[in-house]
């Protein structure tokens, strides 16, 4: 079993930065894809990012490429999302989750609770 935990969300003005962070326990991230998805309020789920279990690739959403940055630390165990040049749109709630070596899966492992990130204009 593996339990996330996002942290980082918070309050920024548009064309800020934030950086999310999620934390595994339980078991080593090592073997897991990492995605982070998003969902505003009235709207769906919207995937943000992933990244794979190895070799560092990445892959994002249009509406976040050239902004938003996927990374892990393996030896922290933990994968982070850096948010830059922020737009109100980019308010929601950020979740992060884990696939056991599959990539860009149908379904996820694992789930974090979410984190809120609020951008004013």
């Amino acid at each position: 079993q593996v339990q996330l935990v996002e942290s980082g969300g918070g309050l920024v003005q548009a064309g800020g930065s934030l950086r999310l962070s999620c934390a595994a326990s339980g078991r080593t991230l090592s073997s897991y894809s990492m995605a982070w998805f998003r969902q505003a309020p009235g709207k769906e789920r919207e995937f943000v990012g992933i990244i794979r279990w190895s070799g560092g690739y990445t892959y994002y959403a249009d509406s976040v490429k050239g902004r938003f940055t996927i990374s892990r630390d393996n030896a922290k165990n933990t994968v982070y999302l850096q948010m830059n040049s922020l737009k109100p749109e980019d308010t929601a709630v950020y979740y992060c989750a884990a696939a056991n070596r599959r990539w860009m899966p149908d379904k996820y492992d694992y789930w974090g609770q979410g984190t809120q990130v609020t951008v004013s204009s």
